[in-house]
């Protein structure tokens, strides 16, 4: 079991898998692009001038990483979520998943099941 309580710049890159496509090797650059554009990641700096996160800030990345890539934000829209208090994401189990959204998309998909069953 790991207990560090710290990750290196890299260690976090490969746990976002942060690959470049064309050379396999980690994109560290994009950890500090996002620093500098989202003032919440501050990682913490020790010996050696090495940036160093905790999971608060990996979550935090996984959630920007999300919102960026999957959600298809831009900056500018995901530093607005950051700021707004009640996210829609499912914080507690960190899966990323929009609660709201799947509740509605089932209930379609019932009621859809409940049409063709009567109608068909």
């Amino acid at each position: 079991m790991n207990t560090k309580k710290y990750k290196s710049i890299s260690e976090v890159a490969k746990i976002l898998n942060l690959f470049d496509k064309k050379t396999g090797k980690l994109n560290t650059h994009t950890l500090r692009f996002w620093e500098k554009e989202f003032k919440e990641i501050k990682p913490y700096v020790f010996a050696g001038n090495r940036r160093y996160y905790d999971d608060k800030l990996i979550e935090l990345l996984k959630k920007i990483q999300f919102l960026l890539k999957n959600k298809g934000m831009t900056i500018k829209g995901v530093k607005k979520q950051l700021h707004h208090n009640d996210s829609n994401l499912d914080e507690p189990n960190n899966k990323t998943i929009n609660r709201n959204l799947i509740k509605t998309k089932i209930n379609k998909i019932s009621s859809l099941i409940k049409n063709i069953k009567k109608n068909g």
